[in-house]
C-alpha cells in the first residue's frame, strides 16, 4: 500500500467515524430525555469549549484562537454562525426528545439542496440542469410534507436552513475549523452560564442530580467535538466529491434509528415526501459525480 493509499484509507475511516457518530446522535440524546433541551445545549456548549481548548492547546494553536477572538472582522461573522449552530442544536435536541427523529433526519437530507440554493441566491453560483431538477423534485416533496405533516415541517426546514446558513457564514470567514468552533462556543458560553445559573435558581438543573445524567451531559461535549475532528481529518485526505456522497450516511442512520429503534412511524405523506427528496438527492449526487469526472481530465 502506497503512502497516498494509506492516507486515503485513514480519511475514509475518519469520514465513516464522523458521519456514523452524527447518525447515532438520536440514541445519545434520547438518554437525556428527562433533561430540558435548553440545558442539554448549554452543557454541550460548555463542555465542547473545554474539549476544544484542550485540543487547541495540544496542537499549539491557542494563540490563533486568542487572535481570532480579538479580531472584530472574524468575531462578527462567527457570532452569526454561533447563533445559527445554537438554533440548530436546540431544534435537533428538542425534536429527538419529542419523538420527531424522522423530521430531524429529513432536515439533514434537505441540507445539501438548501446549500445549493444559498449558493445561487447569495454567492451567485450557476445551477446545472440536473441540480435545478433535483431542487424542483425536492421542493415537491416539501410541498407534500407541508400538506400532510405541517406540524413537523418547521423542524425539518429549521434544521436544513440553520445548518446551511451556518455553513455559508463559515465558508465566508477565513478561520481554521477548530479555531472557529472554539470562538463560537466561547461566544455562546456567557449565555450558557447565565441560563444555567437562572435555571438552578428556578427549580434546579439536571447536572449534578445523579452520576449517569451528569456523565452524559459532560459527554455531550465529546459527541459534539470528536466528529468534527474526524471530519477535519477526512476533509484533508479525501476528495470533496467523496465527502459529498458520504454526507448522506448521517441522516440515513438517523432515519433508521427513528424507524427501527425509536418506534416512529412513517405516514403516507411522509413516505411520498421522503421518496421525492431521495430522488432529488440521487439526481444531485449523480450530477456531482459526473461533474467531478469531467474535471479530472481537465486537471490532468
Amino acid at each position: 500500500m502506497t503512502q497516498a493509499e494509506a492516507e486515503a484509507r485513514r480519511g475514509l475511516l475518519a469520514a465513516i467515524g464522523a458521519y456514523g457518530l452524527w447518525g447515532l446522535l438520536p440514541l445519545f440524546f434520547r438518554l437525556l430525555h428527562h433533561v430540558d433541551p435548553t440545558e442539554i445545549v448549554t452543557q454541550r456548549v460548555l463542555w465542547s469549549l473545554v474539549l476544544i481548548l484542550g485540543i487547541l492547546a495540544a496542537r499549539g494553536t491557542l494563540p490563533a484562537f486568542r487572535a481570532a477572538l480579538g479580531n472584530r472582522r472574524l468575531v462578527l461573522p462567527l457570532a452569526g454562525s454561533a447563533v445559527m449552530i445554537a438554533i440548530n442544536w436546540l431544534t435537533y435536541v428538542w425534536a429527538v426528545n419529542d419523538n420527531h427523529v424522522l423530521a430531524a433526519s429529513l432536515g439533514y437530507f434537505l441540507n445539501p439542496l438548501v446549500n445549493v440554493l444559498l449558493g445561487v441566491l447569495v454567492l451567485k453560483e450557476r445551477l446545472r440542469r440536473a441540480q435545478l431538477l433535483a431542487i424542483a423534485v425536492a421542493a415537491a416533496g416539501v410541498a407534500i410534507l407541508a400538506a400532510s405533516a405541517l406540524t413537523t415541517l418547521w423542524i425539518s426546514l429549521t434544521l436544513a436552513f440553520s445548518f446551511a446558513f451556518y455553513g455559508l457564514l463559515r465558508k465566508l470567514t477565513p478561520v481554521a475549523p477548530m479555531t472557529g468552533l472554539g470562538v463560537e462556543t466561547a461566544l455562546l458560553t456567557p449565555l450558557a452560564i447565565a441560563y444555567l445559573l437562572w435555571e438552578a435558581g428556578h427549580g434546579g438543573i439536571g447536572f449534578g442530580q445523579d452520576v449517569p445524567t451528569t456523565a452524559l451531559l459532560i459527554l455531550a461535549g465529546g459527541v459534539t467535538t470528536v466528529p468534527l475532528v474526524l471530519f477535519a481529518m477526512a476533509a484533508q485526505r479525501l476528495p470533496m466529491s467523496t465527502l459529498g456522497l458520504m454526507q448522506y450516511i448521517a441522516p440515513t442512520l438517523q432515519f433508521l434509528c427513528g424507524i427501527l429503534l425509536l418506534g416512529e412511524r412513517l405516514s403516507t405523506g411522509q413516505m411520498l415526501s421522503f421518496g421525492l427528496i431521495w430522488i432529488g438527492l440521487i439526481l444531485f449526487a449523480s450530477d456531482g459525480i459526473a461533474a467531478a469526472r469531467c474535471r479530472r481530465p481537465a486537471a490532468a
